[in-house]
């Protein structure tokens, strides 16, 4: 468990799990829309060993928020995402789910970690980028249906 002072209270973090998937499509669905997630593909995450976590609030158990972590050996990872509910946004939630996945890299001795966000999401890029995350691509069109532009950002471990 965490207790984070930029939070609200307590939040824990803990593994995804399959029963979780339900809670989680909903808050796919109002964060990403047309470009949500489907059940499927959080099926295929978890079949395919990928590290991944999910918020809870110690109060009541709810689902805040969740993040994914693909690594591929020998030192690269990607994450795959992060989400917070809207209620829970700017309560340090994306913070602890963002900085456990980076402890998951650090203990896989993974020495870059990529991801991709959408080019119009200041406050996720600033966010990263106080994760030392550095822009190294677009990806034109990568979010579909919508056509978004995706920046790919990087960061490095020596």
């Amino acid at each position: 468990m965490t207790s984070d002072p930029a939070t609200d209270g307590p939040v824990r973090i803990g593994r995804f799990r399959w029963w979780h998937i339900d809670e989680v499509l909903p808050i796919e669905a109002d964060l990403f829309g047309v470009e949500q997630w489907s059940a499927a593909m959080f099926w295929n995450e978890l079949a395919n060993g990928h590290h991944y976590l999910v918020a809870t609030d110690t109060a009541d158990g709810r689902v805040l928020g969740y993040a994914g972590l693909a690594v591929q050996p020998p030192d690269e990872a990607w994450v795959q995402n992060i989400a917070v509910r809207r209620d829970a946004q700017r309560r340090g939630v994306g913070r602890a789910l963002l900085e456990a996945l980076l402890a998951e890299a650090d203990a896989r001795a993974v020495r870059s970690v990529l991801l991709e966000v959408a080019v119009d999401n200041a406050p996720a890029q600033k966010l990263y980028a106080g994760y030392d995350f550095e822009p190294v691509g677009i990806r034109r069109g990568y979010y579909q249906p919508t056509n978004t532009d995706a920046l790919v950002m990087r960061r490095t471990s020596d």
